[in-house]
């Protein structure tokens, strides 16, 4: 059955409305009619079983039949510090993560990030259009939620942030005795795991001094180097495997 995400708002005691850009895909593409039904997802993890009532040119309004708390979502809050790579690499990287389970992307402007955002319309035009491929991506691989892409932040932010999750740690690929299992299995009732993983030229030594004096370790992911593109995706399997999915 077709799954599409509704504003909150949009949900009222016994009819939800769609007015956003899936009208038209329903119209158009699923030509779908009266008496159809669809899936319609609140974004915060509540699915809603509908059957359209009603159809105009920019609105369907849909009576909800039942509803129910998705089964799609970990049982772990897992967010990423992403250092800022070039603009492709991020949409893969938000794509992939969100159809992984991922929570929250925060962006991160470290030393030797090779994309730089210039000033906050710049900023809120990227996020913008990160958000909007989340959807996309949470959409496609039957999320419950849509993950939160947040305004970029800055290293030293992203380092006081980290310390608010219950595990943390940053893959860094000249780490030679800390293993990512080891980390995995050092503590018990994890909720919430936040890591964080350098842009094309990793991390310069001074944020390695930093993360190391803020009790952040750094794990090893193995002999080989992995891209920054590759890296987020690979530990956050990793991670809901060990820790996320029961089901696995």
């Amino acid at each position: 059955m077709p799954k599409f995400f509704v504003p909150k708002e949009n949900i009222l005691e016994n009819k939800i409305i769609i007015n956003n850009d899936d009208v038209l895909h329903i119209r158009k593409v699923l030509r779908a009619s009266v008496g159809d039904e669809l899936t319609l997802c609140d974004g915060k993890g509540i699915n809603y079983i509908t059957k359209i009532s009603d159809i105009e040119d920019k609105q369907i309004l849909c009576d909800i039949i039942s509803s129910e708390k998705s089964n799609t979502e970990a049982n772990i809050e897992v967010t990423i510090f992403q250092g800022i790579p070039k603009a492709s690499k991020m949409d893969y990287i938000i794509q992939k993560t969100t159809e992984l389970g991922v929570v929250n992307i925060i962006p991160c402007e470290m030393s030797r990030c090779v994309s730089k955002i210039e000033n906050a319309k710049d900023a809120k035009k990227k996020v913008d259009r990160w958000q909007k491929i989340a959807e996309e991506a949470a959409k496609q691989s039957g999320r419950g939620i849509i993950p939160t892409v947040s305004e970029p932040v800055s290293f030293k932010k992203a380092v006081e942030m980290m310390n608010n999750y219950d595990l943390i740690f940053a893959p860094y690929e000249c780490e030679e005795q800390k293993k990512l299992k080891d980390i995995l299995y050092s503590k018990k009732d994890i909720k919430t795991v936040a890591f964080m993983i350098g842009p094309e030229g990793g991390y310069d030594l001074n944020e390695i001094k930093i993360l190391s004096e803020s009790g952040i370790p750094t794990v090893t992911l193995g002999k080989r180097i992995l891209r920054t593109e590759t890296a987020g995706e690979a530990v956050l399997a990793m991670v809901m495997y060990e820790l996320g999915d029961i089901n696995f």
